[in-house]
């Protein structure tokens, strides 16, 4: 028999782990589809995740008020989502934020300070004598500046809160399906979900959270407007007898001339395999993923070598004092939507919600994306009206069919 369901989280991912956690404290008959990490990254034919990590940035700031809510509302929960998982995921490490000094001009430090003031988040503003002082591991060019940040900022363990996340929804209740969905079909007034492993489940309502896989036409009926590109971010071993040094590293974020991109660091944490990384990203360009199968390809590549070069080379500059001959390299993806912001709504089968698109900062707020989620599924809409975005799903092709 065809096992039944009120609702179907689709993704076992950060957005979708914490949508299950939510609608399954709110009701009964819940369920979480999705496969775990796979063993062999280069063997495996199945979907991927781009959780699946030791370390990713946390921090309250952003310029951006409606992802400065997602990411507040999130970390404000980090500590009751550990007490109630036992499971602990976030570092409070601290996150130092830095670009050239302020001048005349368009400035990344002034509008990161007008950001922590408009928030009123307590922040330092660091000189570049401070920098060296403070921080003296780091080699920034001289006349730049940084804001530091103390508190509610550092680092989360992806894999950890996803963990924590899944662990109490299957604890209210919610049936966790480690299955590959490969199809999803509204018929009247429900929704039947079949899996590669031949298995079908029906349920009155579906929230389809796979990330960048969101784009398979045969989840939602129709090509999901949104741009899913290869990221490549190198690793750098570190010694665990000179973690007294490397070990007090924060979280950064670098932008070294105005108007780009910069990078990302994250301090030395322990990775499953025993040993101790520090990590770096930022693409120096945009490679797009156009296809569900070039994604899972990209995932099985490992990433691009002339990508890791580049993070070594600037990893020479910026930590020269750094043993940089053990590196190595992995692949990940990053979602984007043409609004910015996350693609939470019903589609027009009206029985079928997307939850989708971090949009590169969602791993710190993925817990209120997915209450967001959760809402919209249990209610038909979301209800929270403090938000200045409606966070509306678009699509390339208009073939989903009406309920």
């Amino acid at each position: 028999m065809t096992e039944r369901f009120r609702f179907i989280v689709i993704g076992r991912g950060m957005m979708g782990a914490a949508a299950a956690r939510y609608l399954s404290k709110w009701t009964d008959g819940i369920a979480l589809v999705g496969p775990g990490e796979p063993a062999d990254y280069g063997r495996h034919e199945g979907v991927f995740a781009s959780h699946y990590d030791e370390a990713r940035i946390t921090r309250t700031i952003d310029p951006d008020p409606v992802w400065a809510r997602l990411a507040n509302r999130s970390i404000e929960r980090y500590g009751e989502i550990a007490r109630e998982s036992g499971v602990d995921f976030y570092s409070e490490s601290g996150c130092l934020l830095v670009g050239p000094k302020r001048g005349e001009g368009p400035s990344y430090v002034a509008n990161v300070l007008d950001a922590a003031d408009k928030l009123g988040v307590s922040t330092e503003t660091l000189s570049d004598l401070d920098l060296a002082d403070r921080f003296g591991f780091f080699s920034f060019p001289k006349a730049s500046e940084g804001v530091w940040e103390p508190r509610n900022a550092g680092h989360i363990n992806p894999r950890r809160l996803v963990k924590a996340q899944a662990l109490i929804a299957e604890r209210q209740g919610t049936a966790i399906i480690p299955e590959t969905v490969s199809s999803v079909r509204q018929e009247g007034d429900q929704v039947t979900v079949t899996t590669s492993e031949g298995n079908s489940y029906v349920a009155e309502k579906v929230l389809v959270a796979a990330g960048g896989f969101s784009i398979n036409e045969r989840l939602l009926g129709a090509r999901l407007d949104l741009s899913v590109y290869a990221r490549t971010v190198a690793f750098f071993e570190v010694d665990e007898a000179t973690m007294d040094i490397w070990g007090r590293v924060p979280s950064l974020i670098w932008k070294w001339r105005e108007g780009e991109d910069g990078i990302y660091l994250l301090p030395p944490v322990r990775y499953p395999d025993g040993r101790i990384y520090l990590k770096i990203g930022g693409d120096p360009d945009d490679l797009l993923l156009p296809t569900e199968p070039d994604i899972r390809a990209w995932f099985r590549s490992g990433g691009r070598e002339s990508t890791r070069a580049r993070l070594a080379e600037i990893m020479t500059r910026l930590m020269p004092e750094l043993d940089l001959s053990r590196s190595s390299m992995a692949a990940c993806v990053t979602s984007f939507t043409p609004t910015g912001y996350p693609a939470i709504a019903m589609t027009q089968a009206s029985r079928i919600g997307i939850l989708s698109g971090g949009c590169g900062a969602a791993a710190k707020s993925s817990d209120e994306i997915g209450r967001l989620g959760a809402e919209l599924i249990f209610h038909g809409k979301i209800r929270d009206e403090v938000y200045s975005t409606d966070f509306r799903a678009d699509y390339l092709l208009s073939r989903l069919s009406p309920a």
